[in-house]
């Protein structure tokens, strides 16, 4: 059995304008409601919300910050609330994220 990767390892994820504000929307969603329940927010919250407002479509996270991007992002998309636009977009990046998870096991 092959170690797993370092925390530290990064993995690029490209992502459409929309798919974008369908991450910033559930991470901002997430800091808000730290900031409301007085708490400080998670640091890969602020990590990947920094990535992600930058110009670039690709995002390089580490496999940690896309297993939490994965879990919230799905969360989201589970919701009966949702957005049927928000849902095929999260959708997509949820399957590019899974890749992420496969490529760290």
């Amino acid at each position: 059995m092959s170690p797993s990767p370092p925390e530290t390892e990064t993995y690029e994820v490209t992502l459409s304008r929309d798919e974008q504000w369908v991450v910033h929307h559930v991470l901002s969603n997430r800091l808000d409601e730290a900031f409301n329940a007085e708490e400080t927010p998670p640091e890969w919250v602020i990590e990947v919300l920094e990535a992600v407002e930058t110009d670039g479509a690709t995002e390089r996270l580490t496999g940690h910050q896309a297993g939490r991007v994965y879990d919230a992002l799905a969360a989201y998309v589970d919701r009966e609330e949702t957005p049927d636009r928000d849902v095929g977009h999260g959708s997509a990046v949820l399957d590019r994220l899974e890749d992420v998870r496969e490529a760290r096991a």
